[in-house]
């Protein structure tokens, strides 16, 4: 047993003194506006291009190296919240976000511009995981859920709310002003965390293995980076940047899961799959994930480019169903409390399929208000599988794994929303072809839009799919308990 997970199974006394409130309401505004912000600036992307005078092609690595830094950072942070205390991980991590909002909003060029959300990406790398963290050790097992119930609402409104928020000041400020207005929130979250928050997690200092670091680093990121350029680029999966990078972190990744499994201190232990719904919770979050992240790239498109409505028009349309979702994760939460996992779980894949069927069902004639009806479905169907089955898994680990199951998922979560991205796209833009390729007769102005409405029926039936797989695999879910620390073997 090594040193680390015997200072990780101690239960300190003082964590029964500690006010939990004011330290969940700090993690709660920190964790926020960091996330808000990776959907914050999306809609602007077009004033930027004339503002800087950039590419399109360019102009979009403020989102994907956004979440490419994320992605490498986060199975990072399961060694480094073992080296450094709660305190210092959080206020580390809302700092190198604020002066990273700060470097956007003065950026003179586009460059400085992208050094300023690399900052940010890093500040919201290290966030996540120190959030989820801290709600495990704080909570427990059977007063997680509601805690993670408020943790779900801060994960799936902030994004929601990005888009609309930003067309709404975009309408009459420039998009500096996007900056602007996060920055003072940010700077607020540090000061309240340096008054409230306190220590709870244990310093163990692991030995750093720089190996796995280096393994880490190129496999979550070629992954992440050749999905996301798969899902951008106009070549697809032809190009070589794309499929390059996917053999390269492919590689790195089966090398690091390997050093992982033999190392007597691993960065990210993988023995946290050895819990059977640690590991069934994960398989059915990817799958939620893929199906969640494409369905937030689908709809806009078919809004814009299929109705003909504005940016800030379609995300208005996908407001409620995001707001929905927020205010449902802490009732979901506290129902998994009192019912456990099964009761949200399964009837809330069963609606995903549903729903999934519903969206291969509309077309150009298909108005604002059905679409609104069935985004709001798919996000009510979204909270009562996301928070449940995450902390149900969470829960069956031991406390010396806590680290390395936030660390696991949230990674994955990551990663599978990107590759969710580019393979639904790559599916709508194969069915958009086959379109053209079938088509008999002389073009029409609706031909584009009729495509894309074909494109985007494909990718809704593969949604289907998927969600069929998670009712499957949520028939499996069963009810954790905290496993009994003196028998599990680290």
């Amino acid at each position: 047993m090594n040193a680390a997970g015997n200072a990780a199974n101690l239960q300190p006394k003082e964590l029964e003194n500690v006010k939990r409130l004011p330290i969940l309401i700090t993690l709660v505004i920190g964790a926020f506006f960091s996330i808000l912000n990776e959907t914050l600036l999306n809609i602007a992307f077009v004033d930027l291009t004339i503002d800087l005078n950039v590419a399109y092609t360019t102009v979009q690595w403020l989102s994907t190296s956004y979440m490419l830094v994320v992605g490498i950072l986060i199975p990072v942070s399961a060694l480094l919240v073992q080296w450094f205390t709660t305190r210092q991980m959080f206020l580390g991590a809302m700092i190198l976000f604020s002066a990273g909002t700060l470097v956007c909003a003065v950026a003179p060029e586009f460059y400085t511009l992208l050094a300023g959300r690399i900052i940010q990406a890093f500040g919201t790398g290290l966030m996540l995981p120190v959030m989820m963290n801290t709600i495990l050790i704080l909570y427990p097992p059977e007063k997680r859920g509601a805690a993670m119930g408020s943790i779900g609402l801060v994960i799936m409104f902030a994004p929601a709310i990005g888009p609309t928020l930003s067309g709404l000041i975009l309408e009459s400020l420039d998009w500096r002003w996007l900056f602007y207005l996060v920055l003072p929130f940010a700077i607020l979250s540090v000061v309240i965390a340096a008054v409230f928050l306190k220590n709870v997690s244990e310093v163990t200092k692991p030995k750093v293995n720089f190996l796995a670091i280096l393994l880490s680093t190129i496999g979550f990121g070629g992954v992440v980076f050749g999905f996301s350029s798969a899902g951008e680029g106009e070549g697809g999966w032809s190009e070589p940047k794309v499929y390059v990078t996917l053999i390269v972190g492919g590689i790195s990744l089966l090398l690091f899961i390997w050093q992982q499994i033999v190392s007597k201190n691993p960065m990210l232990n993988l023995r946290a799959f050895l819990s059977p719904m640690f590991s069934l919770s994960t398989v059915l979050l990817i799958i939620v994930m893929m199906s969640l992240f494409s369905t937030l790239m689908l709809l806009p498109i078919f809004l814009q480019q299929g109705l003909m409505m504005t940016a800030f028009a379609s995300g208005l349309v996908l407001l409620p169903g995001g707001i929905l979702n927020g205010f449902l994760s802490p009732v979901t939460g506290k129902l998994f409390d009192k019912f456990g996992p099964r009761v949200l779980v399964v009837p809330g894949s069963a609606i995903l399929v549903v729903v999934m069927w519903l969206f291969t069902q509309i077309d150009l004639d298909t108005s604002k208000g059905t679409l609104i009806l069935y985004h709001c479905i798919m996000m009510v169907a979204i909270s009562m599988i996301m928070m449940p089955a995450q902390t149900n898994g969470l829960n069956q680990l031991p406390r010396a794994y806590y680290p390395h199951g936030t660390a696991i998922l949230n990674t994955l979560q990551q990663v599978s929303g990107a590759i969710g991205v580019a393979f639904f796209i790559s599916i709508m833009s194969s069915g958009m072809t086959r379109y053209f390729t079938n088509k008999t007769g002389e073009a029409t102005a609706l031909d584009p839009a009729l495509a894309l409405n074909a494109g985007v029926h494909d990718s809704f039936r593969i949604g289907m799919i998927f969600a069929i797989v998670a009712l499957v695999l949520s028939l499996f879910v069963k009810r954790t308990k905290a496993p009994d620390e003196a028998k599990q073997p680290l």
